[in-house]
């Protein structure tokens, strides 16, 4: 049975470019994918289509067990979405501005101005929840448009990018916040690149690029894609690079790469902990004095420049998801109407 977000085919072009060439996704009920991909891959797309805001050219979609295409106002009430772009107004206060959004939602007035002063003291606005938003900080904006999709509570939540722009402080909040809301039954999909985050908060893992979706699986899944672990050593003399470079040689299952400009060599290796101490007791007795040593799993940025051929912040051509993205105008329109 399909999961409480679905979609199957799902094909968008914006002219001669492909924003959407195929994508496929199934989210379980309760559970955060991470839909982890470079700018332009395809993401916001994606998130536009499941949200009713795009029509896609060809596939399905069926988000809390609706067809977006054929209930596009049922999957709007069963929905939160926080996109890119903070769409607050600017002229009305931080308290205004949610307590808004609950009568948008048809929340009565006692209760939207509890669930504002809830939310404003969460994601720490109280300070300024009677001040205009135009004074509010870029990251405050955020902040406070996020507050606004979590207003409902709803069953569904989809966050664009939702961390961009924040300090890590108030970064690390909104994933406590995250890991509340889907403890309590939230289904996510959370579009970044920031791959420690996707690493720390998502269940299952989509890899996006040009429009396709390249990889899925847990992070330990897509980890081991790109091999098992690896010994890195920093050596304290260049001198010792070629004779830490046969010793490694001798222990690797593969070969041995080395940063002149940091000493640095790395070598793939099977072992664990044990073939470490081996390493280590092997350069000593050679009389190679190092720096720093250790044995590292890969990361999900491992993973990403393995599958891409480039970093996940790496910009590349846009294919469609900037000409996709609504003005502040239309994202303003696009929240009054998902709350109809």
């Amino acid at each position: 049975m399909p999961g409480a977000i679905y979609a199957e085919g799902l094909v968008k072009t914006f002219g001669d470019v492909r924003a959407l060439d195929g994508v496929d996704l199934d989210v379980p009920e309760g559970t955060v994918l991470g839909l982890l991909g470079p700018n332009g891959a395809g993401k916001t797309t994606a998130v536009r289509v499941l949200t009713t805001l795009l029509r896609p050219d060809s596939g399905k979609a069926v988000v809390a067990g609706m067809d977006v295409l054929e209930h596009p106002d049922e999957v709007r009430r069963a929905i939160g979405l926080s996109g890119q772009f903070a769409a607050v107004d600017e002229y009305l206060t931080g308290r205004e501005n949610l307590q808004m959004v609950g009568r948008l939602y048809q929340m009565k007035a006692k209760a939207a101005k509890v669930r504002a002063a809830e939310l404003l003291e969460r994601f720490n606005l109280s300070d300024a929840a009677d001040r205009t938003a135009k004074t509010y900080s870029g990251g405050m904006r955020r902040r406070l448009d996020l507050a606004a999709a979590l207003v409902v509570s709803p069953p569904v939540m989809f966050m664009d990018e939702p961390t961009t722009g924040l300090d890590p402080r108030n970064r690390q909040q909104l994933w406590g916040i995250i890991q509340e809301l889907v403890a309590g039954g939230t289904t996510l999909l959370l579009t970044t690149q920031y791959l420690e985050e996707a690493d720390h908060l998502a269940h299952d893992i989509c890899v996006v690029d040009h429009g396709k979706v390249i990889a899925r699986g847990t992070s330990d899944q897509l980890k081991a894609r790109t091999g098992g672990e690896r010994v890195e050593v920093v050596v304290h003399e260049r001198q010792h690079i070629t004779t830490a470079r046969e010793v490694l040689a001798g222990f690797g299952k593969g070969e041995t790469t080395v940063e002149e400009h940091t000493r640095k060599l790395t070598v793939p290796v099977s072992g664990g902990a044990k073939l470490l101490a081996e390493v280590i007791r092997e350069l000593d007795g050679r009389g190679i004095e190092i720096d720093d040593i250790g044995l590292r799993r890969p990361t999900l940025d491992d993973v990403f420049i393995s599958l891409t051929g480039h970093a996940a912040e790496k910009a590349v051509e846009d294919n469609g998801d900037a000409q996709a993205a609504p003005g502040a105008k239309g994202r303003k329109a696009a929240r009054k109407e998902a709350a109809k």
